[in-house]
């Protein structure tokens, strides 16, 4: 119940960190990054049932397993986009094979630095974990462009009957 409680509250910190009023002024990159890295790093310590001890040595190696993963989807998704137009499709799907082969062989490291820090069960459970805040987060930006959407209407229609007033 108490684990319940936590989650629903980190649920709420996150959401009320992506529903904030379009008038703020943001710069969109870097505070909306830095908002969804800590709404991660709660979700998924909460998620894990990370002790503080834990928690502490476990960041440190999943912040670099994360960003070696982002490199390699990076030169994944480069490739895709700049394919030598000579290569076969053989070719472009060998090195695409590589790629998952890359990443896969480095979850298989990381998995490996991260059970000597957290139990098995917890490193089976993080990349459920990590696709249900990626999925909380795609919610969250869904639900945000639909309100700007609404609200965006209903001032075009304001301005559409404030303009048949004035004719």
């Amino acid at each position: 119940m108490k684990a319940l409680a936590t989650t629903m509250f980190l649920c709420l910190i996150a959401i009320a960190a992506f529903s904030q009023d379009e008038d703020i002024p943001q710069s969109p990159d870097k505070k909306a990054r830095e908002k969804i890295e800590a709404a991660r790093i709660a979700y998924i310590t909460d998620q894990l049932q990370l002790t503080p001890d834990e928690a502490e040595k476990f960041w440190p190696i999943y912040r670099e397993f994360a960003e070696q993963r982002r490199e390699i989807r990076q030169q994944l998704r480069e490739s895709n986009k700049n394919t030598d137009p000579k290569k076969t499709d053989q070719e472009i799907v060998d090195q695409q094979f590589k790629a998952r082969q890359k990443e896969l062989d480095l979850e298989k490291d990381y998995s490996g630095r991260l059970l000597k820090v957290i139990s098995a069960q917890k490193v089976r459970s993080l990349p459920q974990a990590e696709r249900r805040f990626r999925q909380i987060i795609l919610d969250q930006i869904q639900r945000r462009q639909m309100q700007q959407e609404r609200q965006q209407n209903l001032r075009d229609r304001s301005q559409q009957q404030l303009q048949k007033r004035n004719n």
